[in-house]
């Protein structure tokens, strides 16, 4: 049992959960203060926790089941759990059911906004699944399906949306975007094989590296944007100028001729770059005077 579980997490990448998770947070955190002058309560948090994490779960696993005659193709896949047999169709289906009950009770627990939305968040995610097959930006989609969680957050506080939420949303969308443009430099010569499509495919991987420090720059720009237009304190600048630093040392991580160092930059940086951005923007929330 202990095995399978293991197993099962791995197909879903439930470590990754931290990438998106603490911009969810801190739109609530945002949302909680601004409207109400307090903190979202337990309950809330635990909610939101509850549909962030059984909404990728069910994502990541219809990913992997449209995707599984690549995932076996492909030398860097072809040892993920549906590929191998370890995990079996039907039962990647029954999951994906199973988790997708599971948001939609969580989107019940929240409010009536969220429980209408929440079929909406779930095309989203899903569709991103198939969009590498005609276009060379899904990294765009990618970084849309997990930037709307600041959104979907504020409105599982306050149960209406502010527009300038849309501003961390297309700053997480940039951010996600980013690292998957880096990340899909390992692919390029699967991709050009398979017939899929991505920007390291169609520019290079050079040109494509500018692209991801172009987003990237998008980033830091929308959140300094986002931060006055709140009139946040001090915590949230010097939160972006961490987040800045640790993108430009991700890049620096990664070369043209050189992808070696390339899981380093995906994962353990931007684990660090997500908790540095709850814990500075928590701070500012704390001392936010609205």
């Amino acid at each position: 049992m202990a095995s399978r579980m293991r197993t099962v997490l791995e197909m879903i990448k439930f470590e990754h959960s931290v990438f998106a998770l603490p911009f969810a947070l801190t739109g609530a955190l945002l949302a909680a203060r601004f409207t109400s002058h307090g903190w979202p309560t337990w309950r809330q948090i635990l909610w939101i926790i509850v549909a962030m994490v059984s909404a990728r779960a069910a994502a990541m696993t219809i990913n992997r089941i449209v995707d599984l005659r690549f995932d076996k193709e492909n030398p860097r896949t072809k040892m993920r759990a549906l590929a191998t047999g370890a995990l079996s169709i039907s039962f990647a289906w029954f999951f994906t059911l199973i988790a997708i009950a599971v948001f939609i009770i969580a989107a019940w627990q929240l409010n009536p906004l969220a429980l209408e939305l929440s079929p909406v968040a779930l095309a989203i995610l899903f569709f991103y699944s198939f969009t590498k097959r005609f276009t060379n930006w899904s990294h765009v989609f990618l970084g849309f399906a997990l930037g709307i969680s600041p959104a979907a957050a504020w409105i599982a506080v306050t149960g209406h949306l502010d527009l300038r939420m849309l501003i961390l949303c297309a700053a997480v969308t940039f951010w996600v975007g980013g690292f998957d443009v880096l990340y899909a430099c390992q692919d390029i010569a699967f991709d050009h094989q398979a017939g899929l499509f991505s920007i390291p495919k169609r520019f290079g991987i050079a040109t494509a590296l500018v692209i991801a420090r172009v987003m990237h720059i998008g980033v830091v720009v929308l959140l300094a944007w986002l931060a006055a237009s709140f009139a946040l304190p001090w915590p949230a600048w010097a939160g972006i100028a961490v987040v800045a630093a640790l993108l430009a040392y991700e890049h620096s991580l990664v070369k043209a001729n050189d992808l070696s160092k390339l899981d380093a930059a995906f994962f353990t940086m931007n684990g660090y770059i997500s908790i540095s951005f709850l814990l500075f923007w928590g701070a500012a929330t704390a001392l936010w005077r609205v």
